[in-house]
């Protein structure tokens, strides 16, 4: 192998940084040492029982499209691994049936598989010419190399993206209430900062209401934690599915959720709290048991994100929230069993 194309795989190595770059590199590196019209990779379905063709450089008469799909058993690759035979310079006599290589002319075919790490075949590197081109020791070598380098490349790029994968479902968990699917606690500060920079934009001030669950404690006491936690999943349901797709939502713990919003007057404060209390209020199906609920104690205050920082505005909603508790008037919670 010559100085000049080490240099060359040195150099594509070191700055590509997707597989279609690195593989076009090098299909345009195996034409100069095969001295072929048409290198290309493939990609072999085992099961649909397809090979595509990925990239393809095509430099003289002949002609492989990329995004073409054979049938496997139809093509040069599939004979060439049947016969243990990845050379030809004379593949119309040699692979008489194969109606493909008949319409494109090849006289030439060199190819090789490209396995995986697991010894799974993921596809093929092939060169072809519609002229009798020797096979040379360097053809062979590079091509092999070549082959090693794809598929090398590949896993690379599916441990990343497995790793980009984990990672944003590791993020997701981090920053998901578990039980009821509601941005957490966590999740809760970081949006209502995003949601006070908006305000402050916008010159509009922040509706935010502080949830408490009353009762949640007799619910769990009396029908058990399973009819606890579908009280407070069905709950979360009723305020994700009542409030607008730009309000903030989420669970802060145990038996409190918080909703926060832009608001340009304080009458919308009112709407804002009788919204959330009549969301609440109803029947919630728990198991064998239907119990309906009077209501929950909602704290609601109209901020000036330029004053208050989302920690003292919560404070600020839990107070008002324990307001609306002390002097509300509250109702028991009636159920029936079902069945």
């Amino acid at each position: 192998m010559s100085d000049i194309i080490l240099a060359r795989v040195s150099q594509t190595l070191a700055t590509e940084q997707s597989l279609e770059s690195l593989v076009r590199q090098l299909l345009e590196m195996l034409e100069l040492v095969t001295n072929m019209e048409s290198t290309y990779l493939t990609k072999i379905d085992t099961q649909a029982q397809l090979q595509h063709i990925v990239y393809s450089r095509n430099s003289g008469e002949m002609n492989i499209p990329e995004n073409l799909s054979v049938p496997w058993g139809d093509t040069l690759c599939k004979r060439a691994m049947d016969d243990n035979c990845f050379y030809s310079d004379h593949v119309a006599e040699q692979w008489s049936d194969c109606d493909a290589a008949k319409a494109l002319g090849i006289t030439t075919f060199l190819s090789t598989p490209i396995h995986l790490t697991d010894g799974s075949l993921y596809g093929t590197l092939c060169a072809t010419s519609t002229a009798q081109k020797p096979l040379s020791f360097n053809s062979e070598h590079v091509l092999q190399l070549f082959a090693s380098i794809i598929a090398r490349y590949i896993e690379k790029e599916s441990l990343v993206s497995q790793l980009q994968e984990a990672n944003a479902a590791l993020i997701y968990h981090s920053y998901t209430d578990a039980l009821t699917g509601l941005p957490n606690r966590r999740a809760i500060f970081d949006n209502l900062e995003m949601l006070f920079s908006l305000a402050r934009h916008l010159n509009h001030a922040v509706l935010l209401a502080f949830i408490d669950l009353d009762n949640f404690k007799k619910i769990n006491d009396l029908y058990g934690h399973q009819a606890g936690d579908a009280f407070l999943q069905q709950v979360g349901q009723r305020l994700k599915l009542g409030i607008s797709a730009d309000d903030q939502l989420g669970r802060l713990g145990g038996d409190e959720f918080m909703v926060a919003t832009l608001s340009r007057t304080a009458v919308q404060l009112e709407q804002f709290t009788e919204t959330l209390r009549h969301l609440l209020i109803g029947d919630y199906l728990l198991g064998d048991t239907l119990i309906h609920y009077p209501g929950a104690s909602i704290g609601t205050v109209i901020i000036d994100p330029n004053e208050m920082n989302p920690d003292s505005a919560l404070r600020a909603a839990d107070s008002a929230m324990y307001q609306d508790k002390k002097f509300r008037h509250r109702t028991e919670i009636s159920a029936q069993r079902l069945g």
